[in-house]
């Protein structure tokens, strides 16, 4: 059985109607975002205590949560690890302090946690600490966006070395939309930005080019057969034929990740759930966006497109 097989939908027909729609989601989330604080920080950029705590028999959170309120009115108390792992372990992560007391609050955070814990008479069996300073929480901020501006600059490299820079645009503003829409989706879930959600934007970017390749591939094939048709048909024909690999690919993906997101614990939680948005997003871009913004600044314009058909036509007759 082929899925989509002879598939012949008109995308290219609501270019402007997708790109409008991308660019309100984007301008109301980014906005709305930044003007209340943007995306939180997590540990790993901002610096603080994580402690993980282990108990002998099932502990609620807000049992804990309670026994650590003279601690810190800051912390976060989540639960650690899948439904079948047999610990009992909950992650505490505590921001850095202001103020003179920073540099030991650190160290001490992690002591007051445990010192706090066992004397709430609450069965801690033991703990396990990390700790990120100030100065490693930006140095690990400043590294993950050249990470990914980097990675954004080779893509552009490539692509147009191997089709053609209107495609590399393309492509590359492509990937931008899913990442500012995987970001405004990630504050409205209140996640905290990590090491693995930064991983998991660099996964996407990388899925999301993967996937407006094969659909550039497909139009570089039908240009050399499709020469006198004008280039928005041809995209939209390549977009039609791919569309059952892209759909195949997209949902077994997604499958994967929502089980990750599902029984991958707290730890990979937002690292699944990044993914998600990523490749929900990264599938709608390669039909849409990509392969519209290379119609776009082809200045392949839709008067020129009809009249260029027409020509065709009356060749072809």
């Amino acid at each position: 059985m082929q899925i989509f097989h002879n598939a012949n939908y008109n995308f290219i027909k609501y270019r402007w109607h997708a790109l409008i729609g991308s660019l309100a989601i984007i301008w109301i989330g980014l906005g709305w975002m930044f003007t209340h604080g943007g995306i939180p920080m997590g540990i790993d950029f901002t610096g603080g205590t994580v402690v993980i705590a282990e108990f002998s028999q099932p502990t609620h959170e807000d049992v804990v949560r309670t026994a650590l309120d003279p601690v810190s009115k800051d912390k976060v108390v989540q639960k650690y690890g899948g439904q079948a792992d047999p610990r009992n372990r909950i992650m505490i992560r505590l921001p850095l302090a202001q103020g003179p007391e920073q540099g030991t609050s650190l160290e001490d955070g992690a002591k007051k946690i445990e010192d706090a814990l066992r004397a709430a008479k609450l069965p801690l069996t033991g703990t396990s600490k990390s700790i990120v300073g100030p100065q490693v929480g930006a140095d690990l901020k400043s590294k993950g966006l050249w990470a990914l501006l980097t990675s954004l600059g080779g893509i552009m490299i490539y692509v147009a070395f191997r089709f053609r820079l209107t495609f590399a645009v393309g492509a590359v503003v492509a990937t931008f939309h899913d990442i500012f829409i995987t970001l405004v989706f990630l504050w409205m879930f209140h996640y905290d930005m990590s090491l693995n959600i930064i991983a998991a934007i660099l996964t996407i970017a990388g899925y999301s080019v993967n996937d407006t390749i094969v659909v550039f591939d497909r139009v570089r094939e039908n240009l050399r057969t499709m020469r006198r048709e004008p280039l928005d048909e041809v995209v939209n024909k390549s977009v039609n034929q791919t569309l059952g690999r892209t759909i195949i690919t997209s949902g077994v993906t997604f499958l994967a990740v929502l089980a990750l997101y599902l029984f991958g614990g707290e730890v990979l939680r937002g690292f699944a759930f990044t993914m998600m948005i990523g490749v929900i997003t990264g599938t709608y871009s390669t039909v849409f966006i990509a392969a519209s913004l290379a119609i776009i600044l082809s200045r392949q314009t839709p008067t020129q497109a009809a009249g260029a058909s027409a020509k065709a036509r009356a060749a072809r007759a």
